[in-house]
């Protein structure tokens, strides 16, 4: 009887030993599957609470690097503390931030896509496994294999305006997503401050306006307003070009380096800088409405040249041809050298490569 019970006890064991493995191997038959729904789920969770998703090292395997995975993920590579000196990492962010809202409360949104941030002091190791030395740097996650060479976004030839980002994203990913960027209302409280100025102004000298009727006033006022648009203001608000971006040796580029694109640091740099001047200065009439390279300096210079034959002191007539000069030769040379930059193989040049 005792050998009976016995044999019964080890019969149980056995059998709860068995229940166990057996369910334990079940579980992990499924764990695949739950694995990724449950990946999915707290990735939307995630996602409602903020359009890009910032990971740190151990995120970024879990839900980018490790399988399974039926998504795509846009990751961007940055560095935003100020001790990294990255320039145009926080421009690059807020256009990322643009595409990331669009995508997000757009009518295309589902758990195929989503969008996140690694930044190099939250996951310095994410670099290093990437072999990544630059910042900012888009790369696309597909749902299988390994990213290709062409989900590395190739920003110094594209730049990173929120529209070049949602065209690359539909090259990668065949999801269109129409961006919509925040209302800016500074122009219009802009333009209301200079109306109630002037309006002001106006009513205060209402019984006194024959300043109206000044010719040099509205000269410099037409003089201004060409600079304001051949330096490429209007050219910046349609486009939306990046501030600066990395040039090909790793350092800033403050001139585009393609004739058909121009940075916003650009508009500062031409901003007294005469495009028909330039044109027929280097005799480059064919060079189109983007090149804007003739300085306001050379016309100050020619002007100094020119009141240099009309002085009376010949000591001072000499200062002013000779400083009119330098100006000349000067900016010449400078605006011949951008426009080596920006027109690649022109072969002259003078003072300045």
């Amino acid at each position: 009887m005792k050998i009976l019970l016995k044999l019964a006890a080890l019969l149980a064991v056995a059998f709860c030993l068995f229940q166990f493995v057996n369910s334990q191997t079940s579980k992990n038959a499924r764990g695949g599957q739950q694995s990724l729904s449950d990946k999915v789920q707290q990735l939307l969770d995630m996602n409602t609470k903020r359009p890009v998703l910032r990971f740190n090292g151990n995120k970024f395997r879990d839900f980018v690097k490790s399988a399974p995975r039926n998504y795509s993920v846009i990751v961007m590579f940055t560095a935003m503390a100020p001790a990294r000196q990255c320039v145009i990492c926080r421009h690059a962010h807020d256009e990322y931030t643009i595409v990331a809202n669009s995508y997000r409360y757009s009518q295309t949104y589902s758990n195929k896509l989503f969008f996140a941030m690694v930044d190099f002091d939250e996951g310095s190791d994410v670099f290093q496994m990437l072999r990544l030395n630059t910042a900012p740097v888009f790369i696309h996650f597909p749902p299988k294999g390994k990213p290709k060479p062409a989900d590395t976004m190739d920003i110094q030839r594209v730049g990173v305006s929120a529209e070049v980002i949602g065209k690359w994203i539909q090259e990668r990913t065949d999801i269109q997503i129409r961006i919509f960027r925040p209302p800016n209302y500074s122009a219009t409280v802009a333009v209301l401050m200079l109306s109630l100025f002037v309006g002001g102004f106006l009513y205060l000298r209402r019984n006194n306006l024959d300043f109206l009727y000044n010719k040099q006033m509205w000269a410099l006022l037409a003089v201004i307003f060409c600079f304001a648009m051949v330096s490429g203001q209007m050219w910046n608000h349609i486009r939306s070009p990046p501030f600066v971006h990395k040039s090909q040796n790793g350092g800033i580029a403050y001139i585009h380096g393609s004739s058909q694109g121009q940075l916003v640091i650009e508009t500062y740099i031409v901003m007294f800088l005469s495009k028909y001047a330039s044109e027929l200065a280097l005799g480059l009439n064919h060079c189109g409405n983007k090149h804007l390279f003739a300085d306001a300096m050379i016309v100050l210079g020619m002007v100094l040249l020119t009141e240099a034959g009309w002085q009376n002191d010949n000591r001072k007539s000499k200062v002013t041809a000779i400083v009119g000069l330098f100006l000349v030769v000067v900016f010449f040379s400078l605006i011949l050298s951008i426009f080596r930059s920006k027109a690649q193989g022109y072969p002259y040049s003078f003072l300045f490569k």
